[in-house]
Parts: C-alpha cells; sequence; structure tokens
C-alpha cells in the first residue's frame, strides 16, 4: 500500500492538555478551545436571479448540483427561505450534517434553508477548510450523531445554534493552514487511489460477466459450428444446443402456502432466506414465517433457485445449496425448480446478462419494475447437451473463484485505505499528530 507507506510514523507536539471535552480528550497545550459561534456567524443573504442550487453532499463535497448530477432530489415547487451561498462558504446539511454532509462550497449558488452557511468572524484568525475536516470528522465518528440525540430526542438535527454552543478546537491559524494544506494533499493521492482500485473492481466484474456470457451462449470449444438461435437476446450458439422458454425447462413457484392457509399450520423447519446483491453489501432479508402466513408464499427448497421480480437487474438471485432446509420467501420472489437441466446452469443462467436483461425488457411498473411468472416463464434460454453444461458449470465456477478473489483483494484495500484516511484526518484536525507549515521552518510549535 504506496499511500499508507507515506506516513509510518508522525511526530507529536510536545505536551498535551486536557480539552475539557470526553469527544476531544487531549489537545497541544498551545491550542484553545472555542464555541463555534464564536469562531463563524451564519449568513443570510439574499437569493440573486442567477444563483443555482447548490448541494452539501455526504461525502463532503459542496458544488452547483448540475456540477455533480441532476437526477434524485426532491425538487420544492416554492423556494421558500433559500438563501445566497458565495465560494468559500462553510457549509452544514442541519439533517445530514451526522453523515458527513458538512463542507466548503465551490461555487456561488443558493441552498435549502436547512443549510447552515458559515463564514469565518475573524478571517485572518479561522481557517473554514480546516473546520470542515474537523467537523466531518467528527461526523464519521458519531459525536455529531450522540450530540444530536442529546439535544433533541430522536432528532439527527444539527443546526447553527447547536454548532455555536459546541466547544471546539482552536489552533493558531497558522497550523490550520498547515492541517487544511496538508490533508488536501494526503487526502487527494489515498481519494486517487480508492478510484484506481474501483476501476479495477469494474474492470474484474466485467471480465467476469465476459467469461459467463461466453460459456452460456457460446459454450467452451471456440471451434464450434454456430448456428442462429432465432432469439434476439442470445445471438449464435453451437450446433447441438437448443433454445427453450424457462417454463419448459424449470417449474415456477411449484410449491406456495394457499391465502387460506389455517393459522394453525406449522412449518417443520423455516430458517431466514437472504439474497446477497452483486456489490455485496446490499441484502434483502425476510421474517421468519413459523405460524402461517395469511398470504401466499413462495417455499424454496435445495437445488431451487430463487429470482427476484422486482429490479432483477440487481441482481437478487440465489441459489439454495443448504440441505435440509425449506425457505419460504415473498410473493416478490419466483422458485424455479429445474427440470431436464442440471440446477446450477439454470442458476447461473438466469444469473447472467443475457437473461436478466430479458427480464428488465419485459417488467411492468414505474418505481418498481416487476416481471409476473407468466411473463418469466415465456424467457428463453440456451440449453447444451447434459455433459457440456457440466462442464461449463465447473469452467464458470472456476473463473469466478479466481476472479472473486481477486475483488476480495482489492476490496480489502479500499478499506485499509478508508481507515487510513479517517486516522489521519483524525490525528491532524485534534493535534495527535504535529503539523507544520513548509512556508514556516522555524516553527517553535
Amino acid at each position: 500500500m504506496e499511500v499508507i507507506a507515506t506516513i509510518t510514523s508522525f511526530q507529536k507536539h510536545p505536551a498535551y492538555k486536557d480539552s475539557g471535552e470526553i469527544w476531544l480528550k487531549d489537545i497541544p497545550v498551545h491550542w484553545e478551545m472555542r464555541k463555534g459561534k464564536f469562531l463563524f456567524r451564519k449568513e443570510e443573504r439574499l437569493v440573486r436571479a442567477e444563483d443555482n442550487i447548490v448541494t452539501c453532499f455526504r461525502d463532503g463535497q459542496v458544488t452547483l448540483r448540475k456540477n455533480r448530477r441532476t437526477d434524485g432530489f426532491t425538487n420544492a415547487l416554492k423556494e421558500y427561505g433559500y438563501q445566497g451561498v458565495r465560494k468559500g462558504d462553510l457549509v452544514i446539511h442541519a439533517m445530514d450534517a451526522f453523515a458527513g454532509a458538512i463542507g466548503v462550497s465551490d461555487s456561488d449558488g443558493k441552498s435549502t434553508p436547512v443549510y447552515s452557511v458559515c463564514t469565518p468572524i475573524k478571517e485572518s484568525r479561522v481557517n473554514q477548510y480546516y473546520y470542515a475536516y474537523f467537523l466531518r470528522n467528527m461526523a464519521n465518528s458519531n459525536i455529531i450523531l450522540s450530540l444530536a440525540k442529546g439535544i433533541r430526542e430522536r432528532s439527527t438535527d444539527f443546526r447553527f445554534k447547536d454548532f455555536g454552543e459546541l466547544n471546539i478546537a482552536f489552533p493558531p491559524i497558522i497550523e490550520q493552514n498547515a492541517i487544511a494544506a496538508f490533508l488536501d494533499d494526503k487526502i487527494d493521492k489515498i481519494d486517487l487511489a480508492i478510484a484506481q482500485k474501483e476501476k479495477m473492481i469494474a474492470l474484474l466484474k466485467e471480465r467476469k460477466q465476459i467469461i459467463i456470457q461466453n460459456a452460456l451462449t457460446k459454450g467452451l470449444n471456440p471451434n464450434a459450428k454456430m448456428k442462429d438461435s432465432g432469439v434476439e437476446w442470445i445471438g449464435v450458439i453451437p450446433e447441438g444446443w437448443e433454445v427453450k422458454k424457462l417454463k419448459n425447462v424449470a417449474k415456477i413457484n411449484l410449491f406456495t402456502l394457499p391465502e387460506n392457509t389455517p393459522k394453525s399450520y406449522i412449518i417443520n423447519y423455516v430458517d431466514i432466506g437472504s439474497v446477497s446483491f452483486e456489490k455485496g453489501i446490499e441484502r434483502t432479508e425476510f421474517f421468519e414465517f413459523k405460524n402461517a402466513p395469511s398470504r401466499a408464499r413462495r417455499i424454496a427448497k435445495q437445488g431451487n433457485t430463487i429470482i427476484s421480480t422486482v429490479r432483477t437487474y440487481l441482481k437478487a438471485i440465489d441459489f439454495i445449496s443448504e440441505e435440509k432446509c425449506e425457505f419460504i420467501y415473498s410473493t416478490g420472489f419466483a422458485v424455479l425448480e429445474p427440470q431436464g437441466l442440471f440446477e446450477k446452469y439454470l442458476y447461473h443462467f438466469v444469473r447472467s446478462n443475457t437473461f436478466t436483461e430479458q427480464v428488465t425488457f419485459y417488467a411492468k411498473g414505474m418505481s418498481y419494475p416487476a416481471i409476473n411468472s407468466s411473463d418469466l416463464g415465456r424467457l428463453f434460454l440456451a440449453i447444451p447437451p447434459s455433459i457440456e453444461q457440466t462442464a461449463i458449470i465447473a469452467h464458470i465456477e472456476t473463473q469466478s473463484a479466481k476472479i472473486d478473489k481477486a475483488i476480495a483483494l482489492q476490496e480489502q484495500q479500499i478499506e485499509k485505505l478508508l481507515e487510513f484516511k479517517a486516522t489521519l484526518i483524525d490525528g491532524a484536525v485534534t493535534g495527535k499528530m504535529k503539523i507544520v507549515s513548509k512556508f514556516d521552518v522555524n516553527s517553535n510549535l
């Protein structure tokens, strides 16, 4: 980890003292503590005609909305209470500050009144970029969340009056400047390293999909004679392969509990099912039903494939491999019982882009597009002879395991970089690490 290796140790300040705040602990002896309201004022500027909307994001970027993205926002019909924002303002998102939505604006514009727009009372003594790092460090350490709960029960509201009453570190301006410049440089390098690893993960996932796609539609023999499958989604396939509809190679929702299942009905053994999404961090979990549900449920058994009928492109698809275990899924899932082909071949095919793209095309609905069981059954699969199915399964699982291992390594390195980034910021802004301006080599701090 070349970025982490750039700082294997750091110099501490000569002496420390108690800050008086449990969450901050000790600070350098020459630092002071000041309330936020003595360092910053809350601005209440009028909005100009040329002002566009400025958004404060959870990663700390404060910029014009159009600079980053234009969708996914709730747009007010009338901009009541909107205020002017200027480049260099410290912006605190009252509702999202706990999640890190604090930063310095890089643009002029306007914002919702939910934001606290702040400027230093004395610019010669306060660096807003240092305090953006300081406050985001408080957020990432869950300090703002705990303070907000203490201010208002069951709320994460963190407004200027809350910030104003906080006792926060107040280093000399030369150190504020040095810390902000130091972190800008180091964080840029760390973020670049993370972006490169994320790009590598994306390339590995793309490579994995290509391997799966080729194996499931072209087979493993590069010299095989090909023929038109007759299905646009599948393209050409090896001679000797067939194209069949899903309903002809699998039973769909073979076992279900009927609507009128009596409450006294008891399932012998039911576990809580889960489906891992492609990106590996999202999970969809279902309640355990030992007393019979009043609505129909799908029963999946070992060897079945379950497929989400809602937003299938997220790859909410799983293979039931656990022995002696029955799973019950909601009507949002279809359970596939293979007929006449290998269980794992069915699983890999329905999880491939070839199949999920068909599902997406035929799904209905706006907010949560879904496909019903009948339409699902009419979708096509490419079916090779049994001996080839076995070879394809082995090939996919062997190659996927290698790529998954490489992805896991990149993810572990990203996690280490994120941990290092957090430690670096915390050490710098709280004084655990001594940062001296390169322009002040004679400083005795």
